[in-house]
């Protein structure tokens, strides 16, 4: 993969720069503030970015904006946001910005270098990789709403693993049942969601979408 970092921290830009390259990746850039990053990616648009959400000069939000920028300016560029605070507002408007190519991990809970970079694969592909903290946080916004009534508590569980991106295989393993029940939970959500089959557009996604979106 061809990736940019946005980081503030230096020992954590080195440090992630060096372990993937170390594993054959080509890091075009590793960068210290926004106005960097754009500059990065305009330069040669990379596979996926890695960006922190409190960069400089406030360190409040800029890392999200310009995630929410790069995924309106550069469609075809992964987005992962990688950081230690969850703001679910800003999560739910990248997710509806596009079905794919988005990532939102915590960095206290990435144990494993190999789970970071299955994270980086799947974002770069265009699918999903959303840590089960900010799944948490972003149906705990929206218990409230209809949609939800419309979902068996197994179903929403089904939804949740989906949305951090994980097969059906995954889901099967981590909720204890066989891969035929959980094809059938996810019929079940497309359905009460109203995603038929399509061609073009990646339903998986789209359920995760409709629900934060309700």
């Amino acid at each position: 993969m061809r990736i940019v970092i946005a980081e503030d921290s230096a020992i954590l830009r080195e440090g992630l720069a060096q372990l993937l390259t170390v594993r054959g990746h080509e890091v075009l850039a590793a960068v210290e503030d926004v106005p960097a990053l754009f500059e990065a990616v305009a330069a040669e648009p990379p596979d996926v970015a890695i960006v922190d959400i409190r960069m400089p000069p406030s360190h409040t939000d800029e890392g999200l904006r310009a995630a929410v920028r790069l995924r309106r300016d550069w469609p075809g560029t992964g987005v992962l946001i990688f950081s230690q605070y969850v703001e679910t507002a800003f999560v739910a408007e990248l997710l509806a910005s596009g079905s794919d190519g988005v990532g939102y991990l915590l960095k206290e809970r990435v144990a494993k270098l190999d789970d970071f970079v299955d994270a980086l694969h799947r974002v770069a592909a265009g699918g999903t990789a959303l840590d089960p903290d900010v799944v948490t946080q972003l149906f705990g916004r929206t218990r409230h709403r209809d949609l939800l009534a419309e979902l068996t508590p197994r179903e929403r569980e089904v939804l949740a693993l989906m949305a951090q991106g994980r097969t059906n295989t995954a889901i099967a393993a981590a909720i204890r049942v066989t891969e035929r029940a959980v094809e059938k939970h996810v019929t079940n959500i497309f359905n009460k969601f109203d995603l038929p089959p399509s061609d073009t557009d990646h339903r998986r996604v789209l359920a995760v979408i409709r629900y934060l979106q309700n």
